[in-house]
């Protein structure tokens, strides 16, 4: 079995909702199984799936898209009776991408994310921190992006290797099937296919220079959270929240 498929939630209408436990951490342990989850658009999910993540502890759901794309779909959990729903905006600092636009480099993006888009990340970060008891899914609408700055930014603070967080990311490119959809979605709105294979890829080389700017331009995780206005208490709750 593959480490997207082990990691992959059986929810049949979706393909890229995954588990980040499982991971070593450098001062000893793994993070822990069905505590964060990471993901896409939600909005395919029926009856069966929505109780599925109930029954499994779900408790927070925090949505990272924007508002062009909250507003086209219902949201299965936007007025729920048991799951919280926050939606934070992670992208609204930045300039929308064109899928004309060529060429395009995504690891500049999530460089800019961590420069221009602190505070954004910061809330993010404080509801996972502030959730109640069980499971918190964050998503954008491929799981890759914006889901991923989260995720890496969460193994981090939680002691991940790098090369473990890089691995994590690529595992998107497993997820054939979303991937498909989005792209002829792109390509059908008149995107050049160039630049919409290159928006739609996964390559660890972007994490990596995304990690390496973090380092070089913001001193590493524990630096980089402290500027963005994070207490070294809250630091400890948000990797307790995953490995606790």
């Amino acid at each position: 079995m593959t480490m997207a498929a082990t990691r992959h939630w059986p929810l049949p209408e979706t393909c890229n909702i995954r588990d980040l436990g499982g991971y070593a951490r450098g001062n000893g342990g793994t993070t822990q199984w069905g505590r964060i989850l990471r993901g896409e658009a939600l909005h395919p999910l029926l009856d069966d799936s929505v109780a599925k993540l109930i029954d499994n502890g779900l408790s927070l759901v925090i949505d990272l898209r924007g508002p062009h794309e909250t507003k086209v779909t219902a949201h299965p959990f936007r007025e729920h009776t048991i799951v919280a729903y926050r939606n934070i905006a992670l992208f609204d600092a930045l300039d929308p991408i064109a899928m004309s636009e060529t060429p395009f480099d995504m690891a500049r993006r999530y460089c800019d994310a961590l420069d221009k888009c602190g505070a954004q990340l910061a809330e993010v970060l404080r509801a996972i921190i502030a959730a109640p008891q069980g499971i918190v899914l964050f998503h954008c609408t491929a799981g890759k992006d914006r889901t991923g700055i989260i995720a890496a930014l969460l193994l981090l603070a939680a002691g991940v290797d790098q090369a473990d967080i890089v691995a994590d990311y690529t595992l998107t490119a497993a997820a054939d099937g979303l991937i498909g959809q989005l792209r002829q979605r792109a390509l059908s709105a008149g995107g050049r296919p160039e630049h919409v294979e290159r928006v739609l890829a996964s390559d660890a080389s972007t994490m990596q220079n995304m990690l390496d700017h973090l380092h070089t331009a913001h001193g590493g995780i524990e630096a980089y959270l402290a500027g963005i206005g994070l207490s070294q208490t809250e630091v400890a709750l948000l990797a307790d929240r995953l490995c606790g």
